[in-house]
């Protein structure tokens, strides 16, 4: 990586340590948006070594600044959720955009990052494809356990929409993952609802 794509990825790193939510894990604990950034940025490399430097600069900044635009800001129900996820969306694009900006990447860098960032050309776009992939692995490999157990009726579902945005190669990586018996047992539901189209 060149110096400008290390230095950018640090700030990126910086503004995500002022998250005030802490995320516990083996032990440690950090903040939340700072530690599901560095592990986002793994998983992409893990599935993608050769990745462009738009893809690496997205990696660490999908979320960037998450807890400034509280869920609680926009009104209840599936509506104000999606208005929520959108306005979250622009969000991540407009500080990491920002950023790249002032470390002197040129607009069309910072395009394809904010591309990415949108999830635009989803199934079409590699990079984005990627991505997803690697948002799904790092719920269900950091978040997932800690989850389904106060989301019972919904986890199936839930898992099966995770899945649908996933490709094949996503799967194959999900089934590496340790679980537990009953987090083995949603996630086969899942994928036989997938296999089944419904």
């Amino acid at each position: 990586m060149n110096d400008r794509l290390q230095q950018t990825l640090r700030r990126f790193d910086d503004y995500n340590a002022a998250d005030p939510h802490q995320f516990s894990w083996e032990g440690q604990t950090c903040p939340q948006e700072l530690f599901l950034a560095q592990k986002l940025h793994e998983w992409v490399m893990k599935l993608a070594p050769d990745a462009s430097g738009a893809l690496i600069l997205a990696s660490r900044c999908q979320h960037i600044g998450r807890w400034e635009i509280t869920r609680d800001s926009y009104p209840e129900g599936r509506i104000g959720y999606l208005t929520w996820r959108k306005a979250l969306a622009r969000h991540h694009a407009g500080v990491a955009q920002d950023i790249m900006k002032r470390a002197g990447y040129p607009q069309d860098a910072c395009d394809r990052v904010g591309a990415i960032l949108m999830k635009q050309g989803i199934k079409q776009d590699p990079d984005v494809q990627v991505m997803e992939n690697a948002l799904c692995l790092v719920f269900l490999q950091y978040q997932y356990e800690a989850f389904h157990p106060a989301h019972p009726d919904k986890i199936v579902e839930i898992l099966r929409k995770s899945l649908l945005k996933m490709d094949g190669a996503g799967h194959q990586q999900a089934m590496t993952l340790p679980y537990t018996p009953k987090g083995t047992e949603y996630l086969q539901q899942a994928l036989a609802a997938l296999e089944a189209g419904g």
